[in-house]
């Protein structure tokens, strides 16, 4: 079996790094000792250009492990400083495809829960009204195909909380295809969920264009089912 490259490198410039991650592979470092992503891209900057002592990359956003797609990178403080505060301010537009196996209710909705979670279990729980320690969090999602009794979900998060999504649609009965965590009773045989950051759009921090950056979706599994739509 060939080996999935972690990330795939969809723009670089002088100040940012953009890849499209793979499924499996952590944004930062954590107890695992597993090398993370920013530690790969900066292992691959440094070979590309050659790069004498420590290569600066700092970590914008980051996506759940077992989920897929567009992931930025700082390439200097002032550029990460500007990304931070345009992920802070909502000033970005995030767009995921989700596959699941029950179909919503509605095509499309809004949904607002308010979100716990448990740090020590790593796990989010949805509340339908305000309650102690929870953030208020809204999504909206419309159904973009189905195919073999599963659906593939357009998600536009407007909160960034964890596990936002996963624990949201769950909450309607539509869990994330793998997502064992979150009710799903199939794993994948990677480990990853049907979860993909496809697309993601802000204004760029030096250059103050609208950049939009597009991933493509893994050629694995569910996703199969589904071509290249929009």
């Amino acid at each position: 079996m060939t080996a999935v490259k972690p990330f795939h490198v969809l723009y670089e410039d002088n100040h940012l790094l953009v890849v499209n991650k793979s499924s499996g592979v952590l944004v930062q470092g954590d107890s695992t000792g597993d090398i993370p992503l920013v530690e790969l891209c900066k292992d691959y900057i440094k070979a590309k250009y050659n790069k004498p002592g420590a290569v600066f990359l700092g970590v914008v956003h980051r996506l759940d492990r077992p989920v897929s797609g567009v992931v930025v990178l700082a390439r200097t403080s002032k550029s990460l400083e500007r990304m931070n505060a345009l992920f802070r301010e909502k000033e970005t537009t995030k767009t995921y495809w989700a596959i699941v196996a029950n179909k919503p209710l509605k095509s499309e909705d809004t949904l607002l829960h308010w979100l716990l979670k448990d740090e020590k279990k790593n796990k989010t729980t949805a509340f339908k009204k305000e309650t102690v320690g929870a953030l208020r969090s809204e999504l909206s999602y419309k159904i973009l195909a189905s195919a073999s009794g599963h659906w593939l979900l357009q998600v536009n998060p407007v909160t960034g909380r964890p596990h936002q999504i996963r624990v949201q649609l769950a909450s309607i009965g539509c869990v994330i295809k793998g997502d064992l965590k979150y009710g799903d009773d199939q794993p994948t045989d990677n480990g990853s969920i049907y979860l993909h950051a496809r697309r993601l759009s802000f204004i760029h921090p030096v250059k103050k264009e609208t950049m939009t950056f597009e991933a493509p979706v893994p050629t694995i599994g569910l996703w199969n089912y589904f071509p290249e739509i929009e």
